[in-house]
């Protein structure tokens, strides 16, 4: 726990929703299970193998006495979870946490729900694609698949897009992205669409062409998406469904599988696309292993195919 404690003193809190301590990068020796969060007003600590009580305790003291010196006139707010697979156990260690929840980016505000579930409204490791979609979407049109609370749409509609067509298997997750676009103020812009991606070609199809696709799946899914068989399929109809010079985000969180994993994918299922570049994470989540970390790959559509 010690270089936990020890990176505990240089965190800062601002008002955006940020990681704060990203130990599963491997920079921490011996606490490469841990990981906290800020979402404002609340943190949320999170161990990847179960914590012992004293751990535990350990981690919520030092926590606290850094709290202490940030915010010495405000109640600690701390949320505990391990997660190892499908399982999940949540518990409110200290003070409380706001219903509804609402946390800021960059300047958009998302609703959040740290006690129930792995996912908690807003993958924070996506900030960069969604900076990215903000600044290059002005009076193009968007496709958001796997769009999930629709993070990405709200970017886009920041950034000036005329058009974001969102889908998304779970109606739940689609609900709240509703919600968080009428949270920054968009009431139109944007198409919600609780249906199967691999079902839906037609209709996507129909309401594109797209000048620029963000492909943000599950990397294991039953039942939704799995990569290693999926991720193909899933490249090999995005040609007929971009503009022409429309561009791609294709994105991967599995450490087991690596940037020439997805690139391979492309190469095999759609050659038409030119792979530009991968986007920068956030520094907060620095890795020993870049190709362990998020994957975010540009690819473009060439005017000439």
């Amino acid at each position: 726990m010690q270089s936990f404690i020890q990176a505990l003193a240089t965190i800062e809190l601002g008002d955006d929703a940020v990681r704060l301590f990203h130990g599963r990068g491997g920079h921490y020796a011996g606490c490469e299970h841990l990981c906290l969060d800020w979402f404002s007003p609340v943190l949320l600590l999170t161990s990847f193998i179960p914590l012992e009580d004293v751990d535990l305790a350990t981690c919520q003291q030092a926590i606290a006495l850094r709290w202490q010196i940030l915010c010495p006139n405000s109640p600690l707010n701390l949320v505990y979870q391990y997660r190892s697979g499908g399982e999940t156990f949540t518990q409110l260690l200290q003070g409380e946490v706001p219903e509804p929840h609402i946390v800021s980016e960059n300047g958009a505000q998302f609703q959040v729900h740290l006690m129930r579930g792995q996912n908690h409204g807003l993958f924070l490791d996506m900030a960069n694609g969604r900076e990215w979609i903000r600044a290059n979407v002005r009076y193009k049109k968007v496709l958001n698949l796997f769009a999930y609370t629709c993070g990405f749409s709200v970017a886009a509609l920041q950034g000036g897009a005329d058009e974001v067509v969102n889908i998304d298997m779970s109606k739940g997750a689609l609900s709240i992205g509703k919600q968080n676009h009428l949270l920054n103020g968009f009431s139109a812009g944007a198409r919600f669409l609780p249906h199967d991606i691999f079902k839906s070609w037609g209709k996507l199809k129909k309401l594109g062409p797209y000048d620029i696709i963000v492909a943000d799946p599950p990397s294991n899914q039953k039942g939704s998406f799995v990569a290693t068989k999926d991720y193909v399929r899933l490249i090999r109809r995005l040609p007929e469904l971009l503009a022409n010079n429309g561009e791609v985000l294709l994105c991967l969180n599995a450490p087991e599988l690596d940037t020439a994993f997805l690139r391979q994918q492309v190469t095999d299922a759609a050659p038409t696309l030119e792979y530009i570049t991968r986007l920068d994470n956030p520094p907060a989540f620095m890795d020993v292993s870049e190709d362990k970390s998020l994957k975010v790959l540009r690819y473009c559509r060439s005017a000439a195919v």
